[in-house]
């Protein structure tokens, strides 16, 4: 919960580049990589407006044992909205609904204006 909190914490004051140096600690010192401290790195790189990170990091989600989370996907759409790409962000519109990940307003609103500004 500590590492959490600390990524978190740079996620909000907009240090994206020290909440991936904090994650990329993680397995280093034998802490679960868990949805929280995994949905704050993404949002981390979401507030930056990196999207490229923000999707890796989805990536690495999907592929672990986390469970994928609504926080997590629609932070990575988010990111992807602020970064221009609003193909990637219809990918992972659609990701979601295959994963079975809970579809909410957040997402949709980050979709759409994703969208809007692609076109």
């Amino acid at each position: 919960i500590t590492s959490s909190a600390a990524i978190s914490a740079c996620a909000k004051g907009d240090e994206w580049e020290k909440a991936l140096q904090l994650y990329g600690t993680l397995p280093l010192i034998a802490v679960e990589l868990g949805t929280i401290t995994l949905s704050d790195a993404i949002s981390a790189c979401a507030i930056a407006g990196r999207w490229q990170n923000a999707v890796q990091l989805l990536g690495v989600m999907m592929q672990s044992e986390v469970r994928s989370s609504t926080v997590a996907f629609n932070a990575a759409v988010s990111a992807c909205e602020k970064g221009g790409e609003w193909e990637k962000a219809l990918q992972l519109h659609c990701l979601m609904a295959h994963c079975t990940v809970e579809l909410d307003s957040t997402t949709l609103t980050a979709t759409i204006t994703a969208c809007g500004k692609g076109g």
